[in-house]
């Protein structure tokens, strides 16, 4: 509990920072369970620079970009109604998710050395199905999150629900 309040003195005096912090210690987390768990390659065949570059993705590009585009939301569409929530979903996985898809695996790529045709092949090959699986996840996710946790929690909340996804990412975005 302390851990927690400290955590919520912190998110109050220093709300950007945080999530930003937040998001690249998760992804971080979300590549060390997709590396040994998942890929099971053991602590002497970890990646330490791949999983440096999901702590990097997450403060430099999914911090910055999901908590601003939830703030971005709130704007366009106030309120915490059913209704509300139901709005945001639909326009979080309607519009946001598959740009910040579309995105997210190709900077992967380009961290990673990829050529641009070996990229653009990639996001060809692997978009499609990360998408489907997007949907599988975070429809229910959203409605949730938007409609019972207040904005300066939901890049955190959506975090913490995302070590998993962050995993699969981290998993898909690697494979050759």
């Amino acid at each position: 509990m302390a851990l927690w309040r400290a955590y919520q003195r912190a998110l109050t005096a220093h709300p950007w920072k945080v999530q930003v912090l937040t998001a690249g210690s998760l992804m971080g987390l979300g590549d060390i369970i997709s590396q040994q768990l998942v890929e099971r390659r053991g602590l002497r065949e970890h990646q330490t620079g791949r999983t440096l570059t999901m702590v990097s993705l997450g403060c430099g590009f999914v911090g910055p970009v999901v908590g601003g585009w939830y703030r971005l939301l709130d704007r366009l569409i106030p309120g915490t109604t059913k209704v509300d929530a139901l709005k945001k979903m639909l326009l979080d996985q309607g519009g946001f998710a598959p740009c910040f898809l579309g995105c997210f695996l190709p900077l992967v790529g380009t961290l990673n050395g990829l050529s641009a045709q070996d990229n653009w092949a990639k996001l060809q090959r692997d978009y499609p199905d990360t998408l489907i699986t997007n949907y599988y996840l975070w429809p229910a996710v959203q409605l949730a999150n938007f409609y019972l946790v207040p904005l300066h929690y939901r890049l955190a909340v959506v975090q913490c629900v995302a070590v998993i996804w962050n995993s699969y990412l981290s998993w898909k975005a690697h494979r050759l």
